[in-house]
């Protein structure tokens, strides 16, 4: 059952980050990279901090003080200072190359995480199974049909994105880390407000803010400030928890899915049959990823 709600909580951060992804796009009409994650970042950590009050009156009244992890308490400070970091770089990163490459390019090396994770865990000497990789392989692949249609060539905004893939990789292994040691909720606040902060020194000192822009990108900065930090992250914290790391890139990966689900729906766009083909691939991958490897199952209770 945790394995389940775990995932649930993973395929719906993914469907959010999709759905979001459009809004990123229409920040950038409006303000600079660092302006956009300045206020994206900060708004959705204070939109924690009456969760992590609420959820903290709940622990009490259940007489549950050992799932309350305090503020200073320095594991959970670690894992914000380097769950911060990790999210800072890849998010300006996704932010920049969004500028400089198509939505479709974008989508597709954002999601190189799921090829990425487990080659990081063979570092990590960590087992990864014949089911996960062949779910990497079809889901790479899927991938590519849904979301390269126009050649692939590496060009500024390419770079950066894969830069942005390669910090996500971390970002997703340092909260598989951290998630089952520390609140989880507290994780995700302390996250956001460094990744806002830090956003917010490079803009200071690298952009210029005008008031009436930052009105004008009010719904973008509050969508993705709400849904796709505060609630969507939140989300992929609480679903590691329960969920292997490879399995984890996998699900997230289904953002490129959605993300083309929510344009045919709301802006009108027509999948073609490739990109049809893709879509199923993905789906059959993240199926494929969850058959259990006997092997592993043995080897870890040897």
């Amino acid at each position: 059952m945790k394995k389940f709600k775990g995932e649930l909580c993973l395929m719906l951060a993914a469907l959010i980050w999709g759905s979001a992804f459009i809004f990123q796009k229409m920040g950038m009409d409006h303000v600079g990279p660092f302006t956009f994650g300045f206020f994206r970042f900060t708004l959705g950590a204070l939109a924690l901090l009456p969760v992590i009050f609420i959820y903290g009156k709940l622990n009490q009244k259940r007489s549950a003080p050992k799932e309350i992890t305090p503020f200073k308490n320095r594991m959970l400070l670690l894992g914000g200072l380097q769950c911060g970091i990790a999210s800072f770089i890849a998010g300006s990163l996704q932010q920049i190359g969004i500028m400089y490459t198509t939505a479709g390019k974008a989508g597709f090396i954002t999601s190189l995480d799921i090829v990425i994770v487990p080659i990081l865990l063979l570092f990590l000497r960590r087992r990864v199974g014949i089911f996960t990789w062949l779910g990497v392989a079809l889901a790479g692949f899927g991938l590519y049909l849904l979301c390269i249609t126009d050649g692939f060539t590496i060009q500024l905004g390419d770079g950066l994105v894969i830069a942005c893939a390669v910090g996500y990789s971390f970002q997703i292994l340092l909260i598989d880390y951290y998630s089952d040691k520390v609140d989880a909720i507290k994780l995700s606040f302390l996250q956001f407000l460094l990744s806002g902060l830090l956003s917010g020194v490079f803009m200071i000192f690298l952009e210029s803010v005008a008031f009436q822009d930052i009105i004008d990108c009010a719904v973008p900065i509050l969508y993705t400030a709400i849904l796709e930090v505060s609630i969507a992250f939140t989300l992929q914290i609480v679903g590691q928890k329960d969920t292997p790391p490879a399995i984890a890139a996998i699900i997230m990966s289904l953002e490129a899915f959605f993300s083309a689900v929510c344009g045919a729906l709301f802006l009108g766009e027509v999948m073609s049959s490739r990109e049809m083909i893709g879509c199923v691939l993905m789906l059959t991958a993240f199926i494929i990823s969850q058959i259990p490897d006997k092997r592993i199952s043995r080897q870890d209770h040897a």
